[in-house]
């Protein structure tokens, strides 16, 4: 399971109001997996997709993740390998949806003003802190409930409900083949 304790990457910083049709353009929503990433975050940021790398960290000034309820949203950050979002403010649906996949996102007022790009950024997702730069500004975030927090611990939603079946199984709460077992999900 990955650790909520030392994510640390290279800063991507972004404004206000970054949507999730931004994040996931509805143009492309019939396009392959590979098109459709390749226009991640493209009306904001143009070469971010092309040049975000595996642990990178966005950073963004208030309401992230605003508009739709997209759940493709937060899965092309994950897909393009964004360790984590931190943020002035998220928008809900997109934090609920981006925990489900397994993406750690935090609300941290004033990050985006101690925040500029290529920062190394490190966060603390169980313990909601988040240093810029070496030995640099520390904040506070809002703490993720526990609950929650499980969830990102073993990649998201469905991995969860995977080791469940899977434990109940090996329990014999629940055979195999039951609907809802381990080899269904």
């Amino acid at each position: 399971m990955p650790s909520l304790h030392e994510l640390r990457g290279r800063a991507w910083c972004f404004g206000a109001d970054i949507s999730t049709d931004m994040l996931s353009p509805g143009q492309y929503v019939h396009h392959p997996m590979p098109e459709r990433l390749r226009h991640v975050l493209e009306a904001a940021r143009p070469e971010f997709a092309g040049a975000v790398r595996p642990g990178d960290i966005v950073v963004a000034g208030p309401n992230f993740g605003c508009g739709s309820s997209r759940e493709s949203a937060p899965q092309h950050l994950v897909d393009l390998g964004v360790a984590a979002v931190v943020a002035d403010s998220l928008a809900r649906i997109f934090a609920r949806n981006a925990i489900a996949v397994g993406l750690p996102v935090l609300t941290c007022p004033g990050i985006s003003a101690a925040t500029r790009d290529g920062d190394l950024v490190a966060v603390d997702v169980a313990q909601g802190r988040v240093t810029v730069g070496d030995g640099g500004s520390v904040l506070s975030a809002d703490r993720i409930p526990e609950p929650m927090l499980d969830v990102l611990r073993h990649g998201g939603i469905e991995p969860l409900l995977r080791t469940m079946a899977a434990a109940q199984a090996a329990a014999g709460d629940l055979p195999p083949s039951a609907p809802g077992a381990a080899a269904s999900l």
